[in-house]
């Protein structure tokens, strides 16, 4: 079976590799962007289909986390999003994305697995539970 693969946005180095590596070790295959623009590309590539998003919110120059989110959704209307961050915690209320969560950096690599990880059980509960309870095709008159 195929890992589910995740995109992540951070622009810090050494961010990247300690989350690269508890997403990986939580069974996650991971594409990581370094900046929005890289970010946006991904997410619109004709094949991306990705399980979950972690964006940090400040990412330089180009669109910021919150860009990426919105955009992600545009494409993937229930792809499961964590943002993370050291100090824009509090616009999480006012621009994040419906249904998301946000870890506060500093945070512990478990912190991170655990969040992406339930929110991609909650979608894929959802996706699964829409598909049991839809309506039965009609027949062709």
């Amino acid at each position: 079976m195929e890992e589910p693969l995740l995109l992540l946005v951070e622009d810090d180095a050494l961010v990247v590799m300690v989350a690269e590596d508890a997403l990986k070790l939580g069974g996650y295959a991971v594409r990581v962007a370094t900046n929005g623009v890289d970010a946006l590309d991904a997410l619109d590539a004709p094949s991306a289909k990705f399980a979950g998003l972690v964006t940090d919110i400040g990412l330089g120059q180009g669109p910021d986390g919150w860009e990426v989110a919105r955009f992600g959704r545009e494409h993937q209307p229930d792809l499961p999003i964590v943002y993370t961050t050291a100090e824009s915690a509090g616009e999480w209320p006012t621009h994040g994305v419906p249904n998301s969560v946000l870890v506060q950096k500093p945070y512990a690599p478990a912190q991170l697995l655990a969040a992406i990880s339930t929110l991609i059980t909650a979608a894929d509960t959802s996706r699964t539970t829409s598909e049991l309870y839809c309506d039965p095709p009609r027949a062709a008159s």
